[in-house]
């Protein structure tokens, strides 16, 4: 079981091996960022009955396309697991399971699945029809995967731009922030991190599903969820009494101005010396009812005065140290636990830096008064994306991002191959202060705006195929096929 090259998230990894050794099953847990070659040479060594693959970004599914076809090309027949956050039984079906035909391919939906799903692929008796029933259900969700491609309207990209989102010009502009460039903080109180946490994505990574406060009292998972928060509770005032993490974090504004689908960032007020250029992508999907086809660019104005900020925060120092000493002494519910609080305080980190940007150091709404709540619901002006999600899904453009603001030097936080921050506890992102800024989704898009968006990166085409994949709205190896053929 391994978490796999160039992703360092292993939380749901580790609830799974947990769950499967609970159960009596012997796990070989390699860790993270593990490349193909180290899981396969291990699976060889210990001779293993099944192999599972963990990963939270969406990089990571390519690789776990690349694992798949290097376990046919070495000729393995040994079942596959895939799971993770970014996973989906669809891409398993589509992109995964075709790569690996001499053993079976399954999607793992979460940890409590996780020992009917080995049970049964290991049982001499049950085996056989449990692998035909999840190749003939893939089957089945590939042709209806290949008929929503075709039955979706489209719009080009010269379409979507002509249909872009166009401000209200009656709307208040953000206005000039209180400093242009970038501060650092060194070492954030713990303590206020803690009173900006989300608990429902706590609880969800525990796979105790339900909104806080009200799950501790849901009929199903009340029980086991008042048990986790207890503990969760103890552990965290630890945390903060002994400062077992340290919170860093870096902030900058720049000038900006929207130059088509991307936003040229200028060093001063004078707009001259361009510093960075950050890309974006607009939705293809036709739309309707007056709805805009949407890009981040939007957001920022093509003329006038206008500004960009930017993020990096991490409560992800000290957190490895601390779950790895738990599981070396064997107790390795605490080691998930001190991770799973440290992500909850990155996250505050970024709710709490995110408020102290529009009240103080952008300051454009300086009278707002949220609550926690409030916060958490997103009832507040601007927004703050993050290369790799949906609005922006090319993560490489943390690059660009991490570049600007310094954060190896200001927060101690680097990227790997594949663009996961370190220390894994970390959160990063663009700031957008335009009242008419709102959060959306890309989705998919073909290939006008692939090649286009290639253009702009100066990248070549199967570099941009690469990296944007899982919104592609085509298969670019069935376009080499019909070129070939």
């Amino acid at each position: 079981m391994a978490t796999v090259k160039g992703d360092v998230h292993d939380i749901g990894k580790n609830i799974v091996g947990v769950v499967l050794q609970c159960n009596n099953y012997e796990v070989i847990d390699l860790g993270v960022m593990v490349p193909a070659a180290r899981i396969l040479d291990a699976a060889v060594e210990h001779k293993v009955d099944i192999v599972g693959l963990s990963g939270l970004i969406t990089p990571s599914l390519d690789e776990m396309v690349f694992v798949a076809r290097e376990m046919e090309r070495r000729g393995f027949d040994i079942p596959l697991l895939i799971g993770g956050a970014t996973t989906s039984r669809t891409h398993t079906a589509v992109k995964i399971e075709p790569g690996y035909r001499a053993g079976s391919t399954t999607y793992v939906i979460d940890a409590s699945r996780a020992v009917g799903v080995v049970s049964g692929l290991l049982s001499k008796t049950e085996r056989a029809k449990n692998e035909a029933a999840t190749r003939d259900e893939y089957v089945r969700i590939r042709e209806q995967y290949a008929r929503g491609q075709e039955v979706k309207a489209r719009a080009t990209l010269a379409q979507a731009r002509e249909n872009r989102f166009r401000p209200d010009p009656t709307n208040r502009m953000p206005g000039a922030p209180s400093f242009i460039g970038v501060r650092a903080f060194d070492a954030w109180d713990l303590a206020d991190l803690a009173d900006h946490i989300d608990w429902t994505p706590f609880f969800a990574s525990w796979e105790l599903i339900g909104r806080y406060p009200m799950i501790l009292e849901d009929e199903i998972v009340g029980e086991a969820a008042r048990d986790l928060f207890k503990d969760a509770q103890a552990m965290l005032k630890r945390i903060i009494d002994e400062k077992w993490f340290t919170a860093r974090g870096v902030v900058g504004f720049w000038p900006a101005r929207a130059v088509g689908d991307d936003i040229a960032v200028f060093a001063d007020e004078g707009r001259v010396e361009e510093i960075a250029r950050f890309h974006t992508l607009r939705q293809q999907i036709k739309k309707s009812n007056g709805k805009p086809n949407l890009a981040m660019s939007d957001f920022i104005a093509e003329e006038g005065p206008d500004y960009i900020g930017a993020f990096a925060v991490t409560a992800g120092h000290g957190e490895l140290e601390i779950a790895k000493r738990f599981k070396d002494a064997g107790d390795d519910y605490s080691s998930i636990l001190a991770t799973a609080l440290a992500d909850r305080l990155a996250e505050a980190f970024a709710e709490a830096l995110h408020k102290k940007v529009r009240t103080e150091l952008w300051g454009y709404a300086p009278d707002e008064a949220t609550t926690t709540d409030e916060l958490i619901a997103e009832q507040y002006q601007g927004i703050r994306p993050a290369p790799g999600y949906p609005a922006q899904p090319d993560h490489t453009e943390k690059a660009t991002l991490f570049r600007l603001l310094d954060a190896g030097a200001n927060a101690g936080m680097a990227l790997t191959e594949s663009y996961a921050m370190t220390p894994p506890a970390s959160v990063s992102g663009l700031y957008f202060g335009h009242p008419g800024s709102h959060y959306f989704g890309v989705g998919k898009i073909d290939p006008d705006q692939v090649e286009d968006y290639a253009r702009r990166k100066g990248w070549d085409i199967a570099t941009a195929e690469r990296w944007l994949s899982p919104i592609l709205n085509y298969d670019p190896g069935a376009i080499e096929r019909n070129d070939a053929a």
